[in-house]
């Protein structure tokens, strides 16, 4: 039997073979490309897209709309300038300082702040929602409170006061809205809850703050000075103050209770000063403690009793000295039913009330208790 020789691939016939097939192949290729090439060759028209409705808005938005509209134009913006001199020249400029919120208290221009936003400062200007700037005169400020009133003239067009509400009838839960400049982002709205009560907040370099409210609505820098708002658009507190260890919102912030607002700003008005309601004693921290802890008992020493004072017609006592040592006197353990353990709860007690009513203090002295009332006097 006859064997065919083996084709090589360098074959005239086999190359011929070959290549015929890869131009079929490619034209097989081309033939399905083919809609695709004359889908993108070809211009094409446009595609419509149709709006969709987007319905009416909630409830809940339209009363948060209403609610910045009806409210922007009470609250302010801030900017202060302080005095310094140059230590070669000995010239003295005005530089930039701080900005900070506010808002129209009154028909007369008064302007409600907080006192660290204008602490400092030798100038301040108040800037409208509608662009006008006016200077700013200082009227008042307590550190205590960290309140601080200021007075533009404003002779047309006033914007309006913001209405006021109450913070003692409070629930946490219900929703609050804070207006403000924060960071200098003029008139921004955030919304939140309340989220606590009465919380006390440890001022910088001096006296702690009481009765805060706490929010978790987002508070910034500059958003200080500018109102709390509850629901209906009334003001319910002051921002103040935000718990954060990078300077930014971290869903704590406190705000003071309008209540003390309206304790406190029209004794600004009036005096340019607050005056608080006082014994008549005087204290001391480091007594109070060691006093306190030899005793056992939680509350306040009296460590003297001015001479004259109320609580010296209620017949309270301080602290002895003789030969044996230190004899405590009163102890203060609580005013008006509520308890008293500390300083600064003993003034957060006397700060809910006013000059000349007369309270109620439960005091121990040598291991008894006894109740004495006693008419608030005027503090220093």
């Amino acid at each position: 039997m006859q064997i065919e020789p083996k084709r090589n691939l360098s074959d005239p016939f086999i190359k011929r073979v070959v290549a015929l097939g890869a131009v079929v192949g490619a034209l097989m290729l081309l033939w399905k490309a083919l809609p695709w090439l004359e889908s993108w060759n070809s211009p094409s028209a446009p595609q419509i897209r149709t709006v969709t409705a987007r319905g009416d808005l909630a409830a809940d938005e339209k009363n948060t709309i209403e609610l910045f509209e009806k409210s922007r134009d009470s609250v302010v913006y801030i900017s202060t300038a302080a005095l310094v001199r140059d230590a070669w020249t000995r010239n003295v400029f005005s530089v930039p300082k701080g900005t900070g919120s506010g808002f129209i208290w009154d028909e007369a221009g008064h302007v409600v702040t907080n006192f660290h936003v204008i602490a400092g400062a030798n100038a301040a200007t108040v800037k409208l929602a509608d662009g006008r700037d006016y200077k700013a005169a200082l009227v008042g400020a307590s550190r205590e409170h960290d309140i601080a009133v200021l007075k533009i003239g404003v002779g047309f067009k006033r914007p309006p006061p913001v209405p006021v509400g109450t913070s003692h009838d409070l629930k946490v839960g219900q929703k609050v809205y804070a207006i403000g400049n924060p960071f200098g982002l003029d008139w921004t709205l955030t919304n939140g809850i309340v989220s606590a009560l009465d919380r006390s907040l440890a001022g910088e370099d001096g006296p702690s703050v009481e009765h805060l409210i706490q929010t978790d609505a987002a508070i910034n820098p500059g958003n200080s000075g500018g109102p709390l708002l509850d629901s209906a658009g009334r003001l319910i507190g002051i921002n103040t103050a935000i718990y954060s260890p990078s300077g930014a919102s971290a869903g704590i912030g406190f705000a003071v209770p309008v209540d003390t607002v309206m304790r406190v700003v029209p004794e600004l008005i009036k005096n340019g000063k607050y005056i608080r309601p006082a014994l008549g004693i005087e204290i001391d921290q480091q007594v109070n403690e060691r006093l306190t802890e030899l005793t056992g008992t939680a509350g306040v020493a009296v460590l003297r009793v001015q001479p004259g004072s109320a609580a010296e017609k209620a017949g309270l006592v301080g602290v002895s000295i003789s030969e044996e040592g230190i004899t405590a006197g009163d102890i203060i353990v609580a005013l008006n039913g509520k308890e008293v353990d500390s300083l600064q709860q003993l003034f957060a007690r006397l700060d809910d009330q006013e000059v000349g009513d007369v309270v109620k203090l439960k005091v121990v002295r040598d291991g008894r208790q006894r109740e004495v009332e006693i008419s608030l006097q005027p503090g220093n």
